[in-house]
């Protein structure tokens, strides 16, 4: 059948099973804009207040779901403005398809208004990107840019429109989703390697991230850990991948992580690595990190295999897929002279819990934890209340931990609490900070105008706080243009947008304050006051080592 481009567009993203899309208009998508008018029955569309929050929404989507989140905008400003939250996605392996409108071809090279080559701009932050210029291309581009988005690495792929390529009318013929593509497990050989090092190793450690909630390989690894005795971290990203309370779990490790975590890791000798990076936060000082450890590192993204410690053994393929090769060739075996250092590690972090009363960051977690569902999505913003999140929360289910990990995006947490909240129809309880809240709060608009349930838990403590926190170890407290000195009173500015609010003073009047707010049928704003003074510890410094932690402020 012959369609408008512009049908074609929303057609083939109906036909990928997609059900929300967030964007914002614009001159260069005026045609696809009237297309989603047409099939507003079967596609819904979110205006954000600001293009980033849409990426950041189509992330949020994603994250929640599990499928591929979808973003547009216009031309020039409007595409740029996607660029933080595509660059957000492709850090954490995020499926995204953004479509962005561009000036006919006819005025392509001519410096016309808001023309701007988008495909150039995104392309290091993106799988791939398209730049279509005829209707006919529509359907097929579109199609290969989810099946890109969600292949081997998930990431986001950008699609640029042509305004003629819209507007012009070409063959549609409708076609079943794409599926992902290259699924495979890592060599036989490579596997038998494996499984001997891990058999022979006295101190093993098993260590995920992200990937393991990509490929839902909870069983296995709780499995694996079990068979091999040995103590289990994470990342931040795989954070909810197992739950929290199993047995063997340590939590995140690294510069921020629990101390037990960043303690069994930097002793192991051999570290069974699952679907994650080697990133600076999570080894500081590479060079002395883990030195005892030999490294088994399996991951579907061949790159990130030896690329910033050395492996002994490389395994490229998808995790489940050898994880199910690995199980059978792995000796079930005890350690007991492990499994007491690791205990002795445990004992260690539990003594040197804060039990303070009142208004500290952990009593805060604790008061939330008691107000979420297993089901409930926690979105955090970035900084020193997106640690705190991550030491203290538990979670039992996939997909309910959402947080800007590889790029560290403030301003992230309101447009993916939104999307998280689109894609799952669960409340929604977002956990940000007064600067992190600040950098995207117009996406408050978006959340009252769309009735999202929403529990905003904001920590003010009137600074950077994880800016400062450095400047006070390694400036000499010098504090540098971190207090905000910001007479904003949040609570009537959430009123000003149409929602409600509360400040609190006390964990009682919190505990109360998140009772109604997750009674609310719309967003809720939590104001809650934290000393400036109040540290995420254990720290490591940057470029230091996880055997040299900062476990205490020492004042």
């Amino acid at each position: 059948m012959k369609l408008k481009g512009s049908d074609i567009i929303v057609r083939t993203l109906i036909e990928q099973g997609v059900d929300c899309v967030f964007g914002y208009p614009g001159g260069t998508v005026i045609d696809i804009y009237d297309s989603l008018y047409k099939y507003a029955d079967q596609i819904h569309h979110v205006l954000t207040a600001h293009e980033q929050g849409a990426a950041h929404a189509a992330d949020g989507y994603a994250r929640a779901t599990g499928k591929v989140g979808v973003c547009i905008a216009t031309s020039g400003p409007g595409s740029t403005n996607l660029v933080t939250g595509i660059a957000t996605a492709f850090l954490d392996s995020i499926p995204m398809v953004a479509i962005t409108g561009n000036v006919a071809m006819a005025q392509i090279g001519t410096d016309s208004f808001q023309e701007l080559d988008i495909t150039g701009v995104t392309l290091p932050i993106t799988k791939h990107n398209f730049f279509v210029s005829d209707s006919s291309q529509l359907a097929g581009t579109i199609r290969a840019a989810f099946e890109l988005a969600m292949s081997g690495r998930p990431g986001p792929v950008l699609v640029d429109i042509a305004k003629n390529a819209q507007a012009a009318t070409a063959e549609y013929e409708p076609a079943d989703p794409v599926r992902p593509t290259y699924s495979f497990a890592a060599d036989k050989a490579k596997v038998a390697e494996a499984a001997e090092l891990i058999n022979s190793s006295k101190r093993p450690y098993v260590y995920f991230g992200g990937g393991a909630v990509t490929s839902h390989t909870e069983p296995q690894i709780l499995q694996l850990a079990d068979m091999i005795d040995a103590p289990i971290g994470c990342s931040l990203m795989g954070i909810s991948a197992i739950p929290t309370d199993s047995e063997r779990f340590l939590g995140m490790e690294g510069m921020h992580g629990h101390f037990a975590s960043t303690r069994a890791i930097t002793n192991a000798d051999c570290i069974v690595a699952l679907g994650v990076r080697f990133n600076d936060r999570s080894t500081g000082n590479r060079k002395k990190f883990a030195r005892s450890a030999k490294i088994v590192h399996i991951d579907i993204d061949e790159s990130e295999l030896s690329k910033t410690v050395a492996d002994a053994v490389d395994l490229h393929g998808d995790l489940a897929l050898t994880l199910r090769e690995l199980l059978p060739l792995i000796d079930r075996k005890q350690r007991p002279e492990w499994a007491e250092q690791v205990r002795g590690y445990v004992e260690r972090e539990r003594a040197g819990a804060d039990t303070r009363d009142g208004l500290t960051p952990r009593n805060v977690m604790r008061t939330l934890q008691g107000h979420l569902g297993a089901r409930t999505p926690v979105v955090t913003d970035v900084g020193q209340h997106q640690m705190w999140a991550a030491q203290y929360l538990k979670f039992s289910l996939r997909r309910t931990f959402i947080s800007s990990g590889g790029l560290g995006t403030m301003g992230f947490g309101m447009g993916a609490a939104i999307g998280a909240q689109m894609g799952t129809g669960e409340h929604v309880a977002l956990i940000t900070g007064d600067g992190s809240f600040g950098m995207n709060l117009n996406e408050m608009a978006t959340a009252v105008t769309n009735g999202v349930p929403l529990v905003i838990l904001l920590l003010n403590n009137g600074v950077l706080g994880m800016v400062r926190q450095q400047q006070r170890f390694i400036c000499s407290k010098r504090y540098s243009n971190v207090d905000l000195n910001r007479r904003t009173d949040f609570v009537a500015l959430a009123k000003a947008f149409g929602a409600d609010g509360t400040r609190v003073s006390s964990l009682e009047e919190l505990d109360a304050a998140l009772t109604t707010a997750f009674a609310a049928d719309g967003p809720y704003l939590v104001e809650v006051p934290i000393d400036k003074e109040e540290l995420v510890l254990p720290m490591m410094l940057p470029g230091g080592t996880l055997d040299n932690l900062i476990v205490e402020d020492g004042e």
